[in-house]
């Protein structure tokens, strides 16, 4: 089984810049993007192998949104936190035979740090969720979660401690979802790989020399440890600020 995540940054845009050709060569079972930033009607996703798809619009126009394509037709989907369909479109939550999939984009906390409170109360809920869920069946996590958790997860992690994304606190919040029996994939396969990354600022140079952080993930239920094949990271694919990362499962 193969999974792929992407923060798009704009659906529409990374259209326009192959995301379809890409999509298409890798052939994923399951497919999940994130910052989709539309409303529904407005792009027709048709593929040459048979897709169903599920998104999460956000109220505000242009803004935030996720969507998961899937060849295997989930059992129930929800959005938001159970039945709380937030405004801004970040969960979707595909139930399976034998798993959960939750594909999500982490709230930021601004440059500013404005939204961090929020950011650290909706990290809790988002937490007791999935251990909710775990209860239930193992569950896999991918998304965009706006956090580089170690400083191996950075370029430049000693100028950047305090800031957004790798505030002491929202790293807490990782370490501590973590240790409540969560797996990072990545870094079970590649636990000392450094300069691997998944997002790059526009900032002119700053991605050809990888000067970037590792903020898109996916997590494992710890059970499925043995499930697990490899994890990738896609960088040299374009079309947004972030790129893929994929991961290659036994089927659960």
């Amino acid at each position: 089984m193969k999974l792929i995540s992407w923060n798009v940054n704009g659906l529409r845009a990374a259209v326009k810049k192959g995301f379809n050709e890409y999509f298409e060569r890798e052939n994923a079972d399951i497919f999940c993007v994130q910052e989709t930033k539309l409303q529904e009607g407005q792009i027709e996703m048709e593929f040459t192998r048979e897709y169903y798809q599920y998104w999460n619009y956000a109220l505000k126009k242009g803004y935030s949104g996720t969507a998961v394509f899937t060849k295997v037709r989930p059992l129930t989907v929800r959005y938001g936190l159970e039945e709380d369909h937030e405004d801004e479109g970040r969960i979707l939550t595909l139930e399976y035979e034998s798993f959960y999939l939750v594909n999500v984009y982490t709230p930021n906390a601004k440059r500013d740090l404005t939204r961090l409170p929020y950011r650290l109360e909706w990290e809790d809920r988002f937490r007791a969720y999935l251990m909710q869920l775990d209860t239930l069946k193992p569950v896999i996590v991918c998304g965009d979660l706006n956090v580089a958790h170690q400083e191996i997860d950075l370029k430049n992690a000693r100028s950047n401690i305090g800031n957004s994304g790798f505030t002491d606190e929202e790293r807490g919040k990782m370490t501590t979802l973590l240790e409540s029996g969560w797996i990072d994939t990545f870094r079970y396969f590649y636990p000392e790989q450094g300069d691997s990354y998944s997002w790059w600022s526009y900032m002119a140079n700053v991605r050809a020399k990888n000067i970037g952080w590792r903020i898109d993930y996916f997590l494992a239920s710890e059970i499925l440890a043995p499930k697990l094949k490899d994890a990738q990271i896609h960088h040299s694919v374009l079309g947004s600020d972030h790129c893929p990362v994929i991961l290659e499962m036994e089927d659960v």
